[in-house]
């Protein structure tokens, strides 16, 4: 049985992308969504483009901080080998370990957060994108991101309807 406080953020997620008019409007379920699976001070998603072996922020909680702009080249630490290689969520629970593979780690910190869980979204076997989860250090518990994947699901749904969303908004 589904905790009804999950039970209802999904319903309410659902509800959200069947009456979503706006490429954003998925991004913003899905983090309403995350805050009550997870929790979150700090919420983005990124999109990779493997072409060019670039990702960028298609969405953030923060935009003051992290603007949704621009692309940067994808970050190939051990980051990368979890991220992508093993399709596993990536944790890191102190600003230390999140120093070790990401260069913004003092913005990090600034905002209060010292602990990260990327959670990988793939669709057909490719990896597209990350839903990026900060807080404070020690937050991201194994409890914490085993209940992330209740939200495998919803992150592939609100990547394909931001992209429908982009792609009919664009021909109409």
């Amino acid at each position: 049985m589904t905790d009804p406080a999950i039970a209802k953020a999904l319903a309410d997620f659902d509800a959200a992308i069947a009456t979503a008019q706006d490429a954003e409007a998925p991004w913003r379920a899905l983090e309403a969504l995350a805050q009550v699976v997870v929790g979150a001070k700090l919420f983005t998603v990124m999109k990779v483009d493997w072409a060019n072996d670039r990702s960028g922020r298609v969405y953030s909680s923060d935009p003051e901080a992290y603007p949704v702009s621009g692309t940067k080249p994808i970050n190939r630490t051990h980051w990368f080998d979890t991220i992508h290689t093993q399709r596993k969520p990536f944790v890191a629970n102190t600003i230390a370990g999140i120093a070790e593979v990401f260069p913004d780690h003092e913005t990090i910190w600034s905002l209060g957060c010292g602990s990260v869980l990327n959670y990988p979204v793939s669709i057909g076997g490719d990896m597209i994108g990350t839903v990026n989860m900060l807080h404070e250090e020690h937050f991201y518990t194994p409890e914490r991101v085993a209940a992330a994947e209740l939200l495998s699901l919803p992150a592939k749904t609100a990547f394909l309807a931001a992209e429908h969303l982009e792609r009919t908004r664009k021909a109409a």
